[in-house]
């Protein structure tokens, strides 16, 4: 299948999930946020061509996190969002701290220990640089994302949530995909001649994601995809 029909498909699968852990409460959809920073640490290695783009296969897990984060801060406050950052920043340094741990073991000289151990090598072994700087980049990000959020919906009185959802998402990924580039791979892989080149396309496929999550948080301010626990449904205007 071509790839720009499966990117699609994963946008609307991993959108799909965030709603659906929406709908299961507040620990549900932190927990999700949780996965998505580990997962995305991982996929992040995967590169394809998307629309004639260069892009890498974390991109939907990322764009997942930001929707899960404006759907806290829409229903449960700007303080709860600002947690949920916090769990998924946790949850990505112990995978990463505990990956480390399970390259440094000698691997069994049983058949095919050494093949599975190169291959976790590959995948795990990290560049301090690029793993700082992601992590600034998500924390410094998410509560960007939360912050002009926030300020869209108190400025508008609770309305035009489309405003608040795309311009909150669009600008806070625009300062991710400057810094990281920048701060991560800036003399790796990124350079003088490209480096421009390198944000404008990792840009533009996370405003297309950002345009398709729209309809998702719209759907959760429905009650179909409601939490039904009493004490996480009222919404705090913060």
């Amino acid at each position: 299948m071509d790839n720009s029909i499966l990117f699609l498909f994963e946008i609307i699968i991993g959108l799909s999930f965030t709603l659906i852990a929406f709908k299961f409460g507040l620990n549900w959809l932190m927990a999700f946020i949780a996965v998505n920073t580990v997962i995305m640490n991982i996929f992040v290695l995967k590169m394809m061509n998307v629309f004639g783009l260069e892009i890498t296969g974390g991109n939907v897990m990322y764009a997942s996190i930001f929707l899960g984060t404006d759907m806290i801060c829409e229903h449960y406050g700007k303080d709860k969002a600002r947690q949920a950052v916090w769990v998924g920043f946790f949850a990505s340094v112990f995978f990463i701290i505990m990956s480390q741990f399970t390259i440094w073991y000698t691997p069994s000289t049983l058949e095919n220990g050494t093949f599975l151990h190169n291959t976790l090598v590959t995948v795990f072994q990290v560049t301090p640089r690029i793993v700082l700087a992601s992590m600034c980049s998500y924390l410094l990000s998410q509560n960007l994302d939360i912050f002009i959020y926030s300020a869209i919906k108190k400025a508008t009185k609770g309305k035009m949530l489309w405003l608040r959802n795309n311009v909150s998402t669009m600008i806070s990924q625009l300062f991710d995909s400057i810094f990281f580039t920048f701060a991560g791979l800036y003399g790796i892989v990124a350079n003088n001649e490209n480096v421009w080149q390198i944000i404008l396309f990792t840009y533009i496929i996370k405003v297309i994601i950002a345009l398709m999550d729209t309809p998702f948080i719209y759907l959760s301010k429905m009650w179909p995809f409601r939490p039904h626990l009493k004490e996480e449904t009222v919404e705090k205007n913060q």
